[in-house]
C-alpha cells in the first residue's frame, strides 16, 4: 500500500483555509500523520482539517 501526502498549498486550497494556517496545524501536531521534508510539510491526503479551536459556540473569539 502506497502512502500519499499533499503540500500544505493544496490542503489549503482543499480546506478552505491560508497555507500559513496550515503550516500552524502542522507545527503544533494538529494534524496527524505529518512530517517535514525539507522546508515542506508532508501532510497524508486522508486528514481530516482539524476543528478551530479560536471559535466557541459559531463566533470567533
Amino acid at each position: 500500500m502506497e502512502n500519499k501526502y499533499m503540500t500544505a498549498s493544496q490542503a489549503a486550497d482543499i480546506w478552505k483555509i491560508s497555507q500559513r494556517r496550515v503550516q500552524i496545524l502542522c507545527a503544533k501536531g494538529r494534524i496527524e500523520g505529518v512530517f517535514k521534508l525539507g522546508e515542506n510539510w508532508a501532510i497524508p491526503q486522508n486528514a481530516k482539517k482539524p476543528s478551530d479551536k479560536r471559535i466557541k459556540n459559531n463566533e470567533r473569539c
